[in-house]
């Protein structure tokens, strides 16, 4: 399971246990490990999605990166939201520091950054992917996008 970089990213406690930093409601995992070793039962990062312990992670674009597995879970974050007919980015949702330096990065420039994070992460399964949004509004237009596809018509 991958999601944007819309949540903090803290580092392991002491006693090496991941901080479960994306929450959807009640529902909790943390980020893929930092680490390049092994950290309690997370493999290290750049083995997140192939190796034991990682399954219970939320793997983000610069992890995902390479991979491709069967199936590919995407949680679009609140950075990416359907609205007047179309996908928007939020850049005060983001969470990649990156991203934050308006100067460095004008709003046009983050916009096609946010989406390519998002292309990258939905492109990840060779069988298929489940794609959730914390947005509701979001949610309810991307089944209706569905809908119409299965009935032959492109929104």
């Amino acid at each position: 399971m991958t999601a944007g970089y819309c949540w903090p990213w803290s580092d392991a406690r002491k006693d090496g246990s991941l901080v479960p930093d994306v929450t959807v409601g009640d529902w909790a995992r943390p980020w893929n490990s930092k680490s390049d070793r092994r950290i309690g039962d997370a493999p290290p990062a750049p083995l997140w999605a192939t190796e034991d312990g990682g399954f219970h992670q939320v793997g983000c674009v610069y992890t995902a990166q390479g991979f491709e597995y069967d199936w590919n879970g995407v949680i679009l974050g609140p950075d990416l939201v359907w609205r007047e007919g179309r996908f928007t980015t939020i850049r005060a949702a983001n969470r990649d520091p990156d991203f934050k330096n308006h100067n460095r990065i004008p709003d046009a420039r983050f916009d096609k950054l946010v989406r390519n994070v998002y292309k990258v992460l939905l492109t990840r399964g060779m069988v298929g992917t489940v794609v959730y949004s914390t947005d509701e509004q979001t949610r309810n237009a991307l089944r209706e996008i569905v809908d119409d596809s299965r009935e032959g018509r492109v929104p």
